[in-house]
């Protein structure tokens, strides 16, 4: 009787344990679908139609929940605060110049310049949406 018991108990703990194995694995079975079923990995001929139309609707879905309107002082004042940032950044960089390997430095400065010239693009982007 206890042997019995016994190995009830083990063939449970391996039921439950195959459980939690095959619930927790990720399966993709078929192709890969949007939300509405339709396949769409990129805008090549066919696609291109149904793949405006799906970066369309994430464009509208970012709109509505950015509401730059409402919030536009609020982002304006970020990307100002983020600018003297950046600009402080440049000058910290400058500053710090190893003399010997400048090239790591410049490097620096020229992605922080790229970084400030993308935040004026935004500020445009804020001025005209709203």
């Amino acid at each position: 009787m206890k042997q019995d018991l016994k190995n009830l108990f083990i063939f449970f703990g391996i039921c439950i344990l195959s459980y939690l194995i095959f619930v927790n694995l990720s399966f993709k079975e078929g192709m890969t679908t949007d939300s509405s079923g339709n396949t769409i990995s990129n805008g090549l001929a066919g696609n291109a139609a149904a793949y405006a139309a799906t970066i369309k609707a994430e464009t509208i879905k970012l709109q509505d929940m950015l509401l730059v309107s409402k919030y536009r002082k609020d982002y304006e004042n970020t990307i100002l605060n983020l600018e003297d940032l950046i600009s402080n950044m440049m000058l910290q960089t400058s500053l710090n110049v190893n003399t010997s390997n400048p090239e790591q430095a410049l490097t620096k400065l020229n992605n922080l310049y790229q970084s400030k010239n993308a935040l004026n693009d935004v500020m445009k982007f804020v001025d005209k949406t709203s």
